[in-house]
């Protein structure tokens, strides 16, 4: 394939940064806060208001994951963080432009103002900038000052959010609001023998994917969660994990293994809530090149399974939060 580097090639945004934070509700939360403490090694570093905020071990920003109390598990608000000020001035205004409906809050612990607004399938979306970066204490200063806090001695050690997978009803119409409203680009896609788009994944930096978009298989439902994924520096580590959950009493959905789509080592668990929690390591693959082309599966190629030709359970189609 030859790119001359004009023809049909659109410069893609750098507005949006990365992800920065997501909220999950949990009808159990005290115990889906020990699960990300004790099996996830991350670190409470703030509670109010029902809410308790974790901090994963590198991540630079004050907080990682909030868990919140609800009458059924699912997701809340997911923070991106822009470039800049101006970046995220620029991203409003572009979602204002596309007749998405926000206001501009200052309600979350450790950031600044926040705009806040919804997706077309209803999940609720915070840009900002102003952030505060975590200051370890005494207990996780870090012998290597480039990293945010001490490596964890047990748990799972997972470094950092990864990404989150949504469900939607109207993929293509989620597309074309994450690339005009959002500046995303595509970088793979899973599209059915009738033509239907079945499930997207973007991403804002340089890695592979920061945001999926499922198709859900439930009519009329909205706004609901696949998983949150958070990444691990091995594969090993993912293997260990495995080991942990078990002894954990923690359900074990599907893998370890690989994925075809994106190449993904992955492991899949449930969180006391109901919640799917993916641990992966997808570090290795980024997407460098500017004139990226978006891959196309097939329906008959995703029916051949994982990577290395494991079958996708059942409940990857049929379990979503809140469960309806």
């Amino acid at each position: 394939m030859t790119h001359t580097g004009s023809q049909g090639f659109v410069e893609r945004s750098r507005d949006i940064a990365h992800v920065g934070s997501v909220e999950l509700f949990s009808p159990v939360p005290q115990e889906t806060v020990a699960f990300f403490r004790d099996l996830m090694s991350m670190r409470v570093v703030h509670s109010a208001g029902g809410s308790t905020y974790l901090h994963a071990w590198d991540d630079y920003e004050q907080w990682t994951i909030k868990v919140t109390g609800g009458a059924q598990a699912g997701v809340g608000r997911t923070y991106l963080r822009a470039a800049s000020p101006a970046a995220l001035e620029r991203r409003v205004a572009a979602m204002q432009d596309r007749g998405v409906s926000g206001r501009w809050v200052q309600d979350e612990w450790a950031l600044g103002r926040v705009w806040v607004g919804t997706d077309p399938d209803g999940h609720e979306l915070g840009l900002y900038f102003d952030t505060e970066w975590y200051t370890p204490g005494d207990d996780d200063r870090p012998s290597l000052k480039n990293q945010a806090s001490r490596l964890p001695l047990g748990g799972t050690r997972v470094r950092r959010l990864d990404h989150v997978n949504y469900l939607a009803a109207d993929i293509p119409g989620v597309c074309e609001f994450l690339e005009a409203a959002m500046g995303g680009r595509m970088t793979e896609r899973i599209v059915l023998d009738d033509g239907t788009t079945a499930a997207a994944w973007y991403t804002f930096s340089d890695k592979s994917y920061d945001l999926v978009y499922t198709g859900d298989w439930v009519p009329g439902a909205s706004g609901r969660l696949h998983h949150v994924a958070f990444a691990t520096d091995t594969r090993e580590d993912i293997l260990r994990a495995a080991d942990l959950f078990l002894d954990s009493g923690v359900h074990i959905e599907t893998g370890p293994h690989k994925h075809a789509i994106q190449q993904t080592f992955f492991l899949y668990v449930w969180e006391p809530g109901g919640n799917r929690v993916e641990l992966c390591n997808a570090a290795a693959r980024l997407v460098l090149a500017p004139d990226w082309e978006p891959v196309t599966w097939t329906q008959s190629e995703r029916a051949k399974g994982q990577a290395w030709g494991l079958k996708t359970i059942e409940s990857f189609h049929t379990h979503g939060t809140p469960v309806l």
